[in-house]
């Protein structure tokens, strides 16, 4: 944790989000799912892409629906902070589910969830100037550090290995 998982994860979609008509960022899937279940990231998946309200009644309905309405499209999926297979099973559990040139990008701390995909990408270790600007997003509300905060920030980076947000 901490590493800026989700931070990579939003600057992908930014980058790429624009070369996609249909698109969806599910952000920290495991809180949400473990606060509204997992037929809400459904409804909120399928919103995002069509456009429109869906009222699902369980996974196995959202299942079918997602298949049925996105096997054609060509869609971008990132899935942020996934902690259990039963969340990717139920959002994007078979490349059959999405039409070619779609794209599924998830985030995880587990990698045995990503047992079933076609790449992986280890998260790497910040630099010093990446960390930095990391830690003063999340501390200081800016991009970098001022200049009286310069020095202290370099020594919570430090102390904290390259991992600021922890």
């Amino acid at each position: 944790g901490g590493r800026g998982k989700t931070t990579a994860a939003k600057a992908i979609y930014n980058q790429i989000h624009h070369k996609f008509q249909f698109k969806s960022f599910l952000h920290d899937i495991s809180n949400t799912a473990s606060k509204h279940g997992l037929v809400h990231l459904q409804e909120k998946l399928i919103s995002d892409i069509l456009k429109t309200k869906s009222k699902i009644s369980s996974v196995d309905e959202g299942i079918g629906l997602i298949e049925d309405q996105f096997r054609h499209r060509r869609v971008l999926v990132i899935m942020d902070n996934i902690d259990e297979v039963g969340q990717l099973d139920a959002i994007a559990g078979n490349h059959d589910w999405f039409g070619p040139g779609s794209r599924i990008i998830i985030t995880t701390r587990d990698e045995h969830l990503l047992k079933q995909v076609d790449k992986t990408y280890p998260a790497q270790k910040l630099n010093e100037r990446e960390a930095l600007g990391l830690f003063s997003w999340h501390a200081l509300g800016n991009n970098w550090p001022n200049e009286e905060y310069l020095e202290l920030s370099k020594e919570v980076v430090s102390y904290c290995g390259g991992v600021p947000v922890a």
